[in-house]
């Protein structure tokens, strides 16, 4: 007998856009499950102008499609979609089967991404290649941006040519305000739904150390690893899929 199928709703992170599920999303559903890829504002084919774009609107765009699946779901998160998927638990927790955090930003309470990312020593993002910053701030723009020549080795330097490149032809700026938004959680509604933490150990973005320290904060209980940069849904993506569909049983 086939499994009963699960609501699996995806989220991708800063500087990627949907594109980077597509295999996920392929094998899941080929599993007989409904998949839903969340495209963000300002990211994929999405035009918003980057200085409007907030953190309750990446929220706002997420909930919106949970109100069209029939039954509870299991929230996927990467990088900032982490973020995003814990406002959408405060919000609506009773939608949310579990949240399932990819390499993803776990906060407390009143915490921001930067807040995060400015404990997280062991992160590239932070540093500098000859002189020059790798993580860059357009104020004209409202933007952040990464040095061109840095995305592959710390987004995806594990991944084939094909999927390198892929990332490299779909990079965009990222929108800057939604870094510097904290989240406001409390115990009854995000402290009330189940969640599990994937860990990548090969990761450049998000380093190990700052994600086992989330993870020790928010007293996760569920927690897997992939030996996998930033991206394993590009370089191990028959691997994310087997830990989703573990984590749906």
């Amino acid at each position: 007998m086939k499994p009963t199928a699960k609501n699996y709703v995806l989220v991708h992170g800063a500087w990627q856009a949907p594109y980077v599920w597509d295999a996920v999303k392929t094998s899941l559903i080929n599993e007989g499950n409904n998949v839903t890829v969340v495209e963000l504002p300002g990211h994929g084919s999405d035009n918003t102008v980057p200085s409007t774009i907030t953190l309750n609107l990446y929220r706002d765009k997420v909930a919106d499609a949970l109100s069209k699946i029939n039954g509870k779901v299991i929230l996927v998160g990467h990088s900032l979609g982490g973020m995003i998927i814990s406002a959408v638990a405060e919000q609506n927790p009773s939608k949310i089967e579990k949240l399932v955090y990819l390499a993803a930003y776990l906060p407390t309470s009143g915490q921001s991404l930067f807040d995060l990312a400015g404990t997280d020593a062991g992160s590239s993002l932070g540093g500098s290649v000859n002189g020059q910053k790798i993580l860059t701030q357009n104020d004209a723009n409202g933007t952040l941006e990464v040095a061109q020549d840095q995305i592959v080795s710390i987004f995806i330097q594990d991944g084939s040519s094909q999927v390198q490149n892929l990332v490299l032809k779909n990079y965009r700026p990222e929108p800057a305000i939604p870094f510097i938004t904290p989240v406001i959680l409390t115990a009854a509604n995000f402290g009330s739904v189940e969640k599990v933490y994937i860990k990548t150990l090969q990761d450049h973005v998000v380093s190990p150390s700052l994600q086992n320290r989330m993870i020790s904060a928010a007293g996760v209980k569920t927690v897997y690893q992939l030996n996998t940069s930033h991206s394993p849904f590009l370089s191990k993506p028959d691997s994310v899929v087997a830990l989703l569909t573990k984590i749906g049983k």
